[in-house]
Parts: structure tokens; C-alpha cells; sequence
């Protein structure tokens, strides 16, 4: 067996290994419940569709697919994270190995991948990004075959992987001008703009915003509306001149601070104006564009989410592990143990932060000293620095769901189950038993405007079809919503501890004879 064998299969290995574990995880010791998004999209997969109110479809589509073979549990939702992730990690090292042509760099910056925590938590936790920087990563591997090797049959392949990815998640479409620029300002490229080639991946890859267009021309264009209210373009605010400061900020913490400098000190060190290897150049202009697209926007949405521009480092990434090995290689011997000792720091730290919070539980004690005990303004203070918290006692509320299902099952009364905030309906959805279909009367508390708004009928623009029904409110405010109802009984909170500790409280309200009440500037879709 060569050496680059032996390293090939040291990193499947990984890679598998990885996946098991992962598997057996969620299968057996997993302390975490579905997040609201997870949920919501699990939600979304009961009720399949060419588009939805906020994303693509292909989440929901992957999901659907998992709980057909595996049933409706938390394991089955969270496989395709499993899968997805397991495919991020094999393109990184198969895109390294075809730049830096070294099996061992490959391998080096694999395992630091999986030594990050957002690596871990994009291959546990079934979100949109998890189809997408798997679908980006490949649409790289094979652009890269396309451009830099001139195979003409990856074009194509190029392109269902940007399909796929524009399914997952509309900044998709950021690969194709990013591509673009790199042939136009790589001289001895700039014809294969004018080729089938980029325009066979850009044909392929748009097909995949055609059902999305469609269904969005059918459905008031709200998507187009969700996206300019989450990019802050309908804010009359101005300017936020500290959003880059926060984008940097969090972007910085997201790479858990090391990692972020080596990867500026990389594009910096292969900027197009000094560098002219077209290997290195392409994985400049996959990186750059997007993150300079998101650091833009934070002047305007006040820096954004930090998972915004994660494509950035899937290419930036192999570009920083290429400069960084080539920097170690001209240090003095000081330097270089120096520099050694503070990567494997940050890679022993990201270790330990994954799985801190794969099993937030442990460390309970540690956070409690930092915000410190219990007061009547904060009756849950590990809700605010534990961020895992939003993930538990779910399954808790859908059996006190049960409860009052069941009390008023022996009272005769079938209720109709709806949420105060789009964030719960999933989430009571998939714990209560059966799983019943829950609404979300989120726009008369000031919620945003959700898919559930989008499904009809919905109490909240089909009253008519509600009227005199027996509601069970889970997380709403029942003064608030009182006009619409005959009668409304005293409400319940349900609380949620650990150890102990109070982690989180709902309210349930039964409401009797239902009316319906106006929404005041709420558009009906």
C-alpha cells in the first residue's frame, strides 16, 4: 500500500467512525430534543411542497425520506445531518488532496474540521445547512475538476450539486457569480466563460430556483418578503456602522478566534494581485465574494447570523491549510513549536466545547457560577449562557400536552391545539402523541409571519372554519387573545427542570367557542 492509499483510508476511516459515533449518539445518549427550527422543518416534511414560507425544500424532502424508513423520532430527523456532514468532510479532504496534491495536509486539516464545534452541530443537527454546505463543498470538488483540470464532464455534475444547494439554501446562487469572477480575472480562464461548460452548471444549477419561483408566484412572493425583513432591506433604520463590527465579532468566535486570523492571514497572503497559481486563485474567489457579501449586509442587519457566511471557509479552509503549512515550513524552530503548541490549544479547546455541548449537563455547575443563582427577574439564568437550553424539555411539554388532552378527552371535547409562537408548533406537533396538526395564532401576539400563516386553513385568516371550537393554547397569551373566545379557563405553566434547575416554562390555556379576531395590517396569502 503507497503512503497516499494509507492516508486515504485513515481518513474514511474518520470519517465513518465519525458517523457511527454520531449515530449511536443520537440513537442512545443524545440529552437534546429537536430545536424549534428542526421542528419547524420536520413540520414542513408532513406537508410537502415545491417551496416554503422561508427556505427551499430540500430540508424538508431529506426528512420526509429519513422518518419514511425510520419513523417519526428525533433520531430519524437528524440522520440527514448525519449523512450531510459525513459528505462536508469527505469533499474537504478530496478538494485539498486535488490542491495541495498531499494526503497528510489533507488529513491534517480534516481532523482539524472535525475539531471545530460548528462542524460537530452542522453534522447533529438537521438545519438547511446541512444539505448546503455539503451540496457547496462538491459543487467545488467538481468545479474544481472542470476548471483547473479542464474535465468537461463535471461541468454538469458542478451543477446538480448547485441545484441541490439553491433547494438547501438560496445563498447558493453566490457560487455561480463567485466562479464567475474567478475566470474573469484569472487570465488564460476567461474563455471558458464564453464555453458550454459554466453555462451548462449555470443552467443546471438555476433549475433548482424554478419550483422555488413557481411557488412563490402562487404564494405572494412572501419569500421574497421574508428574505428582505431577515437581510434588514425593509428597515427604514439606516446605516448600522457597528454591524461589521459584530459580523467580525462573531465570525471570530465561530473559529474560535486562531483559526478565523489564519484563514484572513491566508486570503491575505493569496490575494489575486500577488498570486498566480490558478489552484490557489480559484480558492481565493470562493471564499472572498461571500464573505464580503455578508460583511456588506451587516451594515445594514446589524452583522447578521454567524452561520451567514460559512460557505466562505469551506474553500478558504483548503486555501488556509495550504499558507499555513508553507508558513510553518519557513519559521525558526521556535516559531514553529510555538505556533504548534497554540494550534493544538485551539484544537484541544474546540474538542472540549464539543462535547460540552453534546452534554451540556456536565458542565451545569461551571455555568451556574458564571450567571450565578436564581432570582425572581431571572428564574432561568442558564437560558441565558447555555445555548443547548433551547433544545430541552420539549418532549416534557407534549406530555403535559397529553395530560390536559386527556382531561379533556373525558370531558368530551376533541381541542384544537395552536401555539403562541411559530417555534413551538413544531415542536408540540412531533412530542405530543399522534402527532397532531398544530396551528400558531402567532400573528395576533406579534409574532412574525410563519408557514403556518401560509397553510389554510389557519384560525388566524379562516375564522369561519374554526368557529365554536374548543382551543388548547400552548405558550400564548390568553389575555391577549381573549375577544376570540367565548371562554377562557385559568392558565397552567408548565415548568422544566434539571438537577434542579429551572431550564424552561410554557403556558397552556384551554379556550372555549372560538371567534376569531382581526389581524390589524396582516396580509392574507
Amino acid at each position: 500500500m503507497d503512503a497516499d492509499r494509507r492516508w486515504h483510508w485513515i481518513a474514511a476511516t474518520l470519517i465513518v467512525g465519525a458517523a457511527c459515533i454520531r449515530l449511536a449518539y443520537l440513537a442512545w445518549i443524545c440529552p437534546f430534543d429537536l430545536a424549534p427550527d428542526e421542528a419547524h422543518y420536520w413540520d414542513w416534511s408532513r406537508n410537502l411542497d415545491w417551496c416554503y414560507y422561508s427556505k427551499g425544500p430540500l430540508v424538508a424532502w431529506l426528512i420526509r425520506a429519513s422518518c419514511a424508513v425510520f419513523g417519526e423520532t428525533m433520531f430519524a430527523v437528524r440522520v440527514p445531518a448525519v449523512v450531510c456532514g459525513s459528505l462536508l468532510l469527505a469533499g474537504t479532504y478530496t478538494l485539498a488532496m486535488q490542491v495541495h496534491q498531499s494526503a497528510r495536509l489533507a488529513l491534517a486539516l480534516l481532523v482539524l474540521a472535525m475539531t471545530l464545534p460548528i462542524v460537530a452541530a452542522g453534522s447533529s443537527l438537521m438545519t438547511i445547512d446541512a444539505p448546503f454546505t455539503s451540496c457547496w463543498m462538491w459543487a467545488l470538488v467538481f468545479a474544481y475538476h472542470a476548471v483547473i483540470r479542464s474535465a468537461s464532464w463535471a461541468w454538469p455534475v458542478a451543477g446538480i450539486c448547485v441545484l441541490g444547494g439553491v433547494l438547501a439554501k438560496h445563498s447558493m446562487v453566490l457560487f455561480v457569480p463567485s466562479l464567475g469572477l474567478f475566470l474573469a480575472a484569472t487570465p488564460g480562464f476567461r474563455g471558458q466563460l464564453l464555453r458550454w461548460g459554466f453555462w451548462s452548471m449555470t443552467g443546471i444549477g438555476a433549475l433548482g430556483g424554478l419550483p422555488i419561483l413557481v411557488w412563490n408566484a402562487l404564494n405572494g412572493w412572501v419569500t421574497l418578503r421574508h428574505t428582505q425583513g431577515h437581510a434588514g432591506l425593509d428597515d427604514s433604520g439606516g446605516l448600522q456602522w457597528i454591524g461589521p463590527l459584530k459580523f467580525l465579532g462573531g465570525q471570530f468566535a465561530v473559529l474560535l478566534g486562531l483559526w478565523f486570523v489564519v484563514w484572513l492571514a491566508a486570503m491575505w497572503a493569496n490575494r489575486p494581485t500577488v498570486e498566480n497559481r490558478p489552484e490557489r486563485r480559484f480558492l481565493w474567489w470562493m471564499s472572498a465574494p461571500t464573505f464580503v457579501f455578508f460583511g456588506l449586509f451587516a451594515f445594514i442587519n446589524g452583522g447578521g447570523e454567524p452561520n451567514w457566511p460559512i460557505a466562505a471557509y469551506l474553500s478558504g479552509g483548503v486555501l488556509a491549510a495550504g499558507w499555513l503549512s508553507g508558513w510553518l515550513v519557513e519559521q525558526s524552530e521556535t516559531r514553529r513549536r510555538w505556533a504548534l503548541a497554540g494550534m493544538v490549544v485551539c484544537a484541544g479547546f474546540g474538542l472540549v466545547g464539543t462535547l460540552a455541548i453534546h452534554q451540556p449537563v456536565l458542565i451545569q455547575p461551571v455555568l451556574l457560577r458564571i450567571v450565578g443563582p436564581a432570582t425572581p427577574e431571572r428564574p432561568a439564568p442558564l437560558r441565558r449562557i447555555d445555548p443547548t437550553a433551547r433544545l430541552r424539555g420539549w418532549a416534557h411539554l407534549g406530555e403535559e400536552v397529553d395530560r390536559v388532552r386527556a382531561e379533556l378527552a373525558e370531558r368530551e371535547i376533541d381541542p384544537i391545539i395552536a401555539t403562541g409562537r411559530w417555534t413551538q408548533a413544531g415542536e408540540v406537533g412531533i412530542y405530543a402523541k399522534g402527532h397532531p396538526k398544530v396551528y400558531c395564532f402567532g400573528l395576533l401576539l406579534g409574532d412574525r409571519t410563519s408557514q403556518y400563516d401560509v397553510w389554510r386553513p389557519n384560525p388566524v385568516f379562516d375564522p369561519d372554519a374554526f368557529r365554536g371550537r374548543t382551543f388548547l393554547l400552548v405558550g400564548a397569551d390568553a389575555e391577549r387573545l381573549r375577544s376570540a373566545f367565548g371562554k377562557v379557563e385559568p392558565t397552567r405553566t408548565i415548568h422544566y427542570r434539571e438537577n434542579g434547575h429551572l431550564v424552561a416554562d410554557w403556558t397552556i390555556t384551554i379556550a372555549h367557542d372560538f371567534r376569531g379576531m382581526p389581524v390589524p395590517g396582516a396580509k392574507v396569502y
